[in-house]
């Protein structure tokens, strides 16, 4: 064998680079967000066996929705790109340029087998530069054809040392051979053709045999007139070893995918539902548009499924030609190379091997596959064709006249492929370049004018990308996709009449269930999100809600598995105050996947309006196993601790909100809750640190000013506080609990009785019936010694609350006061005191100082991807901080206490937390006492 020399290897190396280094600022498109961004299988917390047991996309292999695409070796490289890089795209693109680089070395070793030192470097040189390639390489998942690439020319290269010096058998080197196979098969399912190649190659390369030969040899044996030589006998051996290799191969495949194959549509390849010849006459001129491809790169298109080539409906039509002069050209190099023994005939039958045999699962000549035409399945037969080429070029190069033009040919040729293949990686810089790209070539596709639409969707450019939507719709009026695409976009533009016109349209042309036939084999998986579109549009009218039900049960009556469905049906049952109902849906849900995080969190949300935060807790701890850094489980798990008043809890907790901030690093909600954490355990520097932040990232964030000034006043750095209240309340001029803490500290810490007035005159012109700020404000008159002023104002407050018995104690004791004034002869509006003590101390009795906390938006139940469409990448979720919380936009604030028990949650006391209680009571009655005397003293 031929060694490929280090210049060589350095020379396609650099080739490779010098063509695709720009794909390395390419981003994830088309199938790369489903393989990549969307696969669950790359992230670490998932474990590594489930790369055997969930197809390409990281959907189970025995769900019906499943690809059946089993490549457990290629998921295994992205997850350690993933490992590396997580989602940087650039890692990815590189090792499938470095991927490529490998591809074309064994290439090179190959043709050495088979062509002189100058035209397999051709060869090589042309396979590295084509630009059919740009797929395989530029696109990610395209790796699932390098890597396979690579254990096929390996396969076949340790084949041919199979033969030992003496014609014997040398064993090891098929036994690394059939290894090889198996890993090739294992990375991409084309990879087992190599076996067939290893046939094709020991029969007429190894052996010699050629075509009449060989029949020759077989009917003399069959006839009995000759036993097996030798040499054959050591052929049909190997052969068995390679035939019973394959078989094995395939048994374990078909159990794979549980003797199944996957659903397709019509959309994704028309031709494989046509009747017949229309079926076969497609197919067959699939054959020759895909060797023009090789021939002609010059218009590529990343999506050839749906319009894009028009079934050949007749016998007469004109594409038959190519299909007939096709196979004209390949019956008469196949006829040349099997009648002929010289090299030339071996080489060319070789490249046809290549040509033909890889391409077989990928020609939907025996099985539909799920396109029409995709240019990465022609990265094995593109070499097959190098192949062809440089020998071609051999033959032209020897002839003496022709030597320079063949040169200046080859030149030109791998120069302007060279820079076709620089070029065409720039289209895969985004979605949106890839697709407006392939619209130059085909405008009848519908599925491209969707995926414009998708990517002009993503920038939130809904106007324009309704347009693209629209478009798709007229190329395919039929296209069920497009019409939900028209729909989600019209709600996203606030038209819901439109939104629900456009659903009704996709409904329409849903098939009809016929009697005795599996709806789900008929139908894709993601049309039926219409239903649950549909309805999640129309119950936003609370009017309508059993309407939506009725279109989800509808779902689930035609797909009884249909998983999203149960989900949505969850969160709409929780919405009509059905908790019991929705949690069997949850359930039913969790049946079918046990696995998915969301569901567990949707199942605590429940869990929680049932008031059962124990089982609550423990189903958050469910999803946090299968995704320990799920943000919603995280935060609201946390929450969940934090509001149980278990000190027990507090440092798991503390860990989940700060492994909560590490994920959402912008969320001032996060720091938030562990600065009140930190109130909770008196860590005060902690809780500044945490507040501080979350105001950083939140300005005029209510709860977290009002705590931090609520956390100074506590700490006895009441004059700290004070800028923080003048915050608050320039952001928040309406807070209540505000203006009472700045009146205390400026009563009582400030001496300006005028500025505590102030405070609590704003609180009587919001509210004239605010009995705190009423009281305070007759304190204040108090302590300037109006007493007159305060004797009326506690009788105004007196009759806002004729059971308050401290409001009806301090007026008697103004009226005592004033008694013995009159007595004594003194005036009754006498100067000020110094040193008087602050009255806003009441304000603990009714819970005017403590803590206040806010979610803003936090939690929700997750409905992990309900089908919008392509373009929605979110998930949708319900709102869990004020309908559940159930205070406004404060998770726990202290309200007024008639409000207090109406609307916060119930929760369980510990026997700490009713101590605390009981010491705060006690401390505000000591305050009582103290406003008593400053009340009734002289």
């Amino acid at each position: 064998m031929a060694v490929v020399s280090w210049m060589e290897i350095l020379l396609l190396t650099g080739l490779v680079v010098g063509c695709y280094w720009n794909s390395l600022s390419c981003g994830f498109v088309f199938d790369d967000v489903s393989a990549i961004l969307d696969n669950k299988d790359l992230r670490p917390v998932t474990p590594l066996c489930n790369l055997f047991l969930n197809d390409f996309w990281g959907t189970p292999m025995a769900e019906e929705r499943s690809h059946k695409s089993y490549r457990p070796l290629t998921v295994l490289t992205f997850r350690l790109n993933y490992q590396f890089s997580e989602l940087s795209s650039a890692s990815y693109h590189l090792l499938n340029v470095g991927l490529h680089s490998v591809v074309c070395v064994l290439f090179l070793r190959f043709c050495r087998l088979f062509l002189d030192k100058t035209s397999s470097l051709v060869a090589a040189l042309l396979f590295a530069v084509h630009p059919i390639h740009t797929e395989a390489v530029t696109g990610v998942v395209g790796r699932a054809e390098l890597l396979s690439s690579i254990f096929l020319l390996a396969a076949f290269l340790a084949y041919t040392r199979s033969n030992g010096a003496d014609q014997s058998i040398v064993w090891t080197p098929i036994a690394v051979t059939v290894v090889l196979v198996a890993a090739a098969t294992l990375c991409k399912e084309q990879g087992i053709t190599v076996i067939a190649i290893c046939c094709v190659h020991e029969v007429f390369v190894a052996q010699g045999f050629t075509l009449p030969v060989l029949l020759d040899t077989l009917l003399q044996v069959l006839r009995g007139k000759d036993g097996f030589p030798y040499a054959v006998l050591q052929t049909l051996l190997k052969l068995i070893v390679l035939i019973i290799s394959t078989l094995l191969l395939v048994i374990i495949r078909v159990q794979v995918i549980q003797s199944q194959l996957p659903v397709f549509t019509r959309f994704d390849n028309p031709a494989a539902v046509s009747p017949t010849p229309v079926r076969q006459l497609t197919f067959n001129y699939l054959l020759p548009l895909n060797a023009w491809l090789l021939l002609n790169p010059s218009e590529l298109c990343c999506d050839w499924t749906m319009g894009t080539i028009p079934l050949v409906e007749s016998p007469l039509d004109l594409r038959n030609l190519a299909t007939l002069a096709f196979y004209s050209l390949l019956s008469l190099l196949a006829y040349h190379s099997l009648r002929h023994s010289h090299s030339s005939a071996k080489t060319v039958l070789m490249a046809l091997s290549l040509i033909v045999l890889p391409f077989i699962p990928a020609s939907n000549l025996f099985f539909p596959v799920g396109f029409v035409v995709a240019e990465r399945v022609l990265y094995v037969p593109s070499m097959g064709f190098c192949v062809l080429v440089a020998h071609g070029f051999r033959i032209v190069s020897h002839k003496r006249h022709l030597r320079k033009i063949s040169w200046l040919m080859i030149g030109v040729l791998l120069a302007t492929h060279a820079v076709k293949t620089f070029n065409r990686n720039w289209d895969w810089e985004s979605e949106y370049t890839l697709f407006t790209s392939a619209l130059k070539v085909n405008k009848n596709n519908a599925k491209l004018w969707n995926n414009v639409g998708h990517a002009l969707e993503n920038q939130n450019d809904y106007e324009k990308a309704l347009r693209y939507f629209l478009q798709a719709t007229r190329v395919q009026p039929d296209d069920i996709g497009a019409h939900m695409n028209v729909g989600r976009t019209y709600k996203n533009l606030n038209k819901s009449k439109e939104a629900e016109d456009a659903y009704l349209v996709a409904k329409s042309l849903m098939p009809q269930i016929i009697p005795g036939k599996k709806y789900a084999t008929r139908v894709a998986p993601n049309h039926l999100n219409v239903y649950i579109n549909l309805a999640n549009l129309i119950r936003t009218n609370d009017s309508r809600l059993e309407e939506a039900d009725q279109l989800y049960r509808q779902a689930i009556s035609m797909r009884p598995d249909f998983k999203q469905a149960y989900i949505s049906r969850g969160e709409l049952l929780l919405k009509m105050n059905k908790p019991l109902e929705a949690r069997d849906a949850y359930l039913r849900a969790l049946d079918l996947d046990s696995t998915n995080a969301d569901l567990w969190y949707n199942l605590a949300i429940v869990n929680i309006e049932m008031k059962e935060p124990s089982e609550a807790l423990k189903n958050f701890n469910h999803a946090l196993e299968i995704n320990p850094r799920h943000k919603l489980a995280l935060f609201n798990s946390a929450l969940l601790m934090q509001e149980s008043g278990e000190p027990r809890f507090r440092p798991e907790a503390n860990r989940r909100f700060l492994t909560y901030v590490q994920e959402e690093p912008d969320d001032a909600n996060g720091y938030f809750n562990l600065g009140m954490l930190a109130m909770d355990a008196n860590e005060n520097t902690a809780a500044e640190r945490w507040m501080r932040e979350a105001i950083r990232l939140q300005t005029g964030f209510r709860s977290a000013l009002f705590n931090l000034a609520l956390l100074y006043s506590q700490s006895r750095r009441e004059l700290d506080a004070l800028p923080v209240l003048d915050e608050l309340l320039r952001h928040h001029p309406e807070h209540v609990k505000g203006l009472i803490l700045k009146g205390d500290i400026l009563m009582n810490h400030k001496k300006d009785t005028q500025g505590a007035k102030v405070c609590f005159q704003r609180i009587l012109r919001m509210d004239p019936t605010n009995v705190q700020g009423k009281h305070n404000l007759c304190v204040v008159y108090f302590e300037e010694r109006d007493l007159p002023r305060a004797e009326r104002c506690l009788e105004e407050t007196l009759a806002l609350a004729p059971h308050e018995e401290y409001v009806r104690r301090h007026l008697g004791i103004v009226r005592s006061k004033m008694a013995a004034m009159s007595v004594a002869g003194q005036p009754l509006s006498p100067a000020p005191e110094e040193g008087a003590a602050t009255p806003a101390t009441e304000e603990e009795k009714k819970g005017g100082r403590g803590k206040e906390e806010e979610e803003e938006g936090k939690g929700a139940t997750g409905s992990a991807g309900v089908g919008e469409g392509a373009g929605n990448k979110k998930n949708v979720r319900k709102s869990f901080s004020a309908e559940s919380l159930g205070g406004g936009d404060s998770q726990s604030e202290l309200l007024d206490d008639g409000q207090a028990d109406k609307q916060q949650r119930t929760k369980s006391k510990s026997t700490k937390e009713i101590k605390d209680i009981e010491k705060k009571r006690a401390a505000a009655l000591k305050r009582l006492e103290e406003i008593e005397r400053i009340l009734s003293g002289d």
